[in-house]
């Protein structure tokens, strides 16, 4: 017989954590399987959190930031980087399952472990070692399942060759190591591990990285990471890859051939879905998985929800988490959270970090929106110059007509941070004079803001 709950999820990571969350508050009765030993998902184990811990202690340990302050010079000890990075790493996920647990505990969540199979929309049946070991019912499932890395069948995955699941696993830092694939993942651990002094090669099939950002950042984001050594190779495709003992080859169609020690693959990722039972309860899926949704993130089973990375784009942490709330109070008709906010800051947490919220300039001309730009570089601030930043920018998209702020892009340090002072402004209407007539700490990045505002002024100056 099967145990009654109002809700089951299908997933631990930060949409199933807070799905679950957000029914239990409202006093429903919610269970969460979770095939792995601890909750947190990717976003915990693999992704999320591992990569950006990597990004700091990468930092640390090479000094990058201080490199070129006070006239210190600052070299890797690489006998201990790798132990360093790992045992952060550990630490930084030890702390977030820790208060994953809490979270639903304080909730009276019950967390179940083993892999979850439907068995029809309203049964999920949970298993140990292929056998059913206890069945749930209940009148609506979420599935938080997330999403894994692609791998293309043509590459000889081991211990040479990762995938961004396995990059991590780490006994020593490479001596040459080639990205394929320069969307967020490739670019992040480019610039991670050229960081630590690691010859990196970065191959990208497309003729520009990440091209989903604002033309110029993507151009200074590259400026960067050849600065820091990355050999950047656009509008290239690799024929094959092949292993000779601990030296890989990888052959690009144009006849180059590359020979590194450690392959990074970032081909893509795709749905955790395969054995769930999805396609059996009703559940439509994609070519790569993922799983098909309504703007309530409703799938064609009216009893099944899904949110989180297993529905694909933007497969960010910070929308599954909202997605998952969306999902459930729309579920029970809770009268709270009725639509993800259309306004959403990305991060891209390469070295420098890039960030950016609503319009890019193409994107505004595409709509046909008349707009002015105004930037600041944070050489020209103080703060910037105590961080040694001298990259850094804030650029900002005014609309002409009404001055309201369309769209806000920083490159450089903490940039992650400062994106969401635009997207506030976004958000609340708010102008270039509300910019200027805004007041600062001082010296902080954020005044950057300010100058950014004011040069946008000229803008309209000129018209």
């Amino acid at each position: 017989m099967a145990d009654a709950f109002d809700l089951v999820v299908l997933g631990g990571g930060p949409a199933g954590e807070k799905g679950a969350a957000q029914a239990a508050y409202f006093k429903k009765r919610v269970a969460v399987i979770e095939r792995a030993p601890a909750p947190g998902g990717a976003a915990v184990h693999t992704g999320t959190l591992p990569s950006k811990t990597l990004r700091e202690t990468a930092l640390f340990l090479s000094g990058h930031r201080q490199r070129e302050l006070y006239g210190l010079t600052v070299t890797l000890n690489e006998d201990l980087a790798v132990p360093k990075l790992l045992s952060r790493k550990d630490a930084v996920r030890d702390l977030e399952v820790a208060r994953i647990r809490h979270n639903l505990d304080r909730h009276g969540v019950e967390l179940v472990h083993g892999d979850a199979r439907l068995r029809d929309a309203n049964t999920v049946d949970v298993l140990e070692d292929g056998r059913v070991v206890r069945s749930l019912s209940s009148a609506i499932i979420l599935v938080a399942t997330g999403s894994a890395p692609y791998q293309p069948p043509h590459i000889p995955f081991g211990e040479h060759v990762a995938d961004s699941d396995s990059i991590l696993e780490l006994d020593r830092l490479p001596r040459r190591m080639v990205v394929l694939g320069g969307g967020v993942i490739g670019c992040e651990y480019a610039s991670m591990f050229a960081a630590m002094h690691v010859k990196v090669t970065l191959l990208e099939g497309r003729d520009r990285l990440l091209p989903f950002l604002d033309a110029e950042m993507g151009s200074r984001l590259q400026a960067s990471l050849e600065a820091l050594g990355v050999d950047i190779r656009l509008g290239v495709s690799v024929e094959k890859v092949t292993l000779d003992g601990n030296r890989i080859e990888v052959v690009l169609k144009s006849g180059d051939v590359i020979e590194c020690d450690k392959l990074l693959v970032a081909s893509g990722r795709q749905g955790n879905t395969k054995g769930l039972g999805l396609e059996a309860a009703g559940v439509e899926l994609d070519k790569r998985g993922y799983v098909r949704v309504d703007e309530n993130f409703r799938t064609a089973a009216p009893s099944i929800y899904a949110a989180g990375d297993v529905i694909g784009f933007p497969a960010l942490a910070s929308t599954s988490m909202d997605q998952a709330r969306v999902a459930v109070c729309h579920a029970f008709g809770f009268t709270y959270k009725k639509q993800v906010s259309h306004l959403l800051p990305y991060g891209v947490y390469t070295i420098p970090e890039v960030s950016c919220v609503g319009f890019s300039e193409e994107q505004a001309r595409e709509k046909g929106v008349e707009y002015v730009v105004g930037r600041a570089l944070y050489a020209d601030n103080a703060r910037g110059k105590i961080v040694g930043d001298k990259e850094g920018v804030v650029k900002l998209l005014f609309e002409r007509s009404s001055r309201k702020l369309l769209g806000c892009h920083c490159i450089g340090d903490r940039a992650s941070e400062l994106v969401h002072i635009g997207q506030a402004v976004i958000a609340l209407g708010g102008t270039v004079d509300t910019l200027i007539d805004m007041v600062f700490n001082y010296p902080t990045l954020a005044e950057t803001f300010k100058y950014a505002a004011y040069d946008a002024l000229g803008g309209w100056s000129a018209a």
